[in-house]
């Protein structure tokens, strides 16, 4: 059977997302006196270890979008958004927790319009990592519709650009989701270290994006990640891992391409502190993506609180796919 990328992808996020919530807002010096060094609990929000947040509760609940509807159904999922802030679906335990501000408003402005296309934020305060924290799956999908030639990249894209502008409706928002898919195609498609593949993924979205004057700007902001054997130079000090998606997208890149396995890279991104349950969750998705989700510790996987329910639920979507293109029919 081919290899299950979903799984690798979307469990990295997950398993990141749970392995920093623990110290989510705490500071880089005060988590430096007692770091992370495995799967901990009992932290900022007083949860068992494995517990997730947002990041992956928004992610699951993109999935499962795609998955009911065989494709990127905008509605569909500011739907289930919907159902996961209001009656605690896709949630750890019940209960949503951790929400974003832009999400939630996002998510209101959605309730009271059903308007997906207005609903979120246009505004440069629409820069948080809310969108990037979730659109792995989207990536996946976007991934593999160009790969069967069913769309080509800027459809790929735009895939990629609309859903992150459901909540986060700024351009260097959508842009920062456009980078991370480029480096998911470049993990998925290319040999080599990470660094190189994720250099090839950078390279590849600066020519998508240099080709249209208006990106300019906006591309700017992420020029400190455009050249991965300077960046890695950059020290600690000078890595930021706030909410802002720029901080948090360097901080994750940053930490996966200074080490040499999946555990060793997650723990250095939340041990930056700060927004570290998202900068685990952006590294996670990379790194499980080129590692592998086999080479995840055991001992953090066991913990993960509804493992079993959130692979069932990806494998689903893997299984009918694989199938599907197996004996050639469409899902549709």
């Amino acid at each position: 059977m081919k290899r299950n990328i979903w799984i690798d992808g979307i469990m990295g996020v997950v398993i990141g997302d749970a392995l920093g919530m623990p110290v989510q807002f705490i500071d880089r010096k005060t988590i430096k006196a007692n770091p992370i060094t495995k799967m901990e609990g009992y932290g900022t929000y007083n949860m068992p270890p494995g517990t997730w947040s947002d990041d992956s509760s928004m992610t699951i609940a993109t999935l499962d979008s795609i998955r009911e509807k065989n494709g990127i159904d905008y509605d569909d999922i500011m739907r289930k958004f919907v159902q996961w802030t209001m009656h605690g679906k896709y949630t750890p335990a019940g209960k949503a927790f951790d929400q974003g501000r832009t999400c939630m408003e996002a998510i209101c402005n959605y309730m009271r319009n059903a308007d997906y296309k207005t609903c979120g934020k246009m505004g440069e305060w629409a820069n948080g990592n809310g969108a990037l924290m979730r659109i792995m799956p989207v990536c996946l999908y976007s991934y593999e519709q160009n790969k069967k030639g069913k769309a080509t990249i800027k459809q790929a894209i735009e895939y990629v650009h609309q859903v992150s502008a459901l909540t986060h409706n700024h351009l260097r928002s959508k842009m920062a989701c456009g980078i991370y898919f480029f480096m998911i195609q470049s993990i998925l498609d290319n040999d080599g270290t990470l660094t190189e593949r994720l250099q090839q993924g950078l390279d590849n979205a600066k020519k998508f994006y240099g080709a249209d004057e208006a990106n300019l700007p906006e591309w700017i902001h992420f020029k400190r990640i455009m050249n991965l054997s300077e960046f890695a130079n950059v020290s600690e000090d000078k890595i930021k891992s706030s909410g802002y998606v720029v901080d948090s997208l360097e901080a994750a890149i940053w930490s996966i391409i200074t080490t040499k396995t999946f555990e060793e890279g997650l723990l250095k991104a939340v041990n930056l502190g700060d927004d570290s349950d998202t900068v685990g969750a952006i590294a996670g998705g990379l790194s499980g993506l080129y590692y592998g989700y086999d080479n995840v510790p055991e001992e953090w996987k066991k913990v993960i609180i509804k493992r079993g329910v959130i692979e069932a639920n990806i494998s689903a979507y893997f299984v009918l796919d694989f199938e599907c293109e197996r004996i050639g029919i469409t899902k549709e």
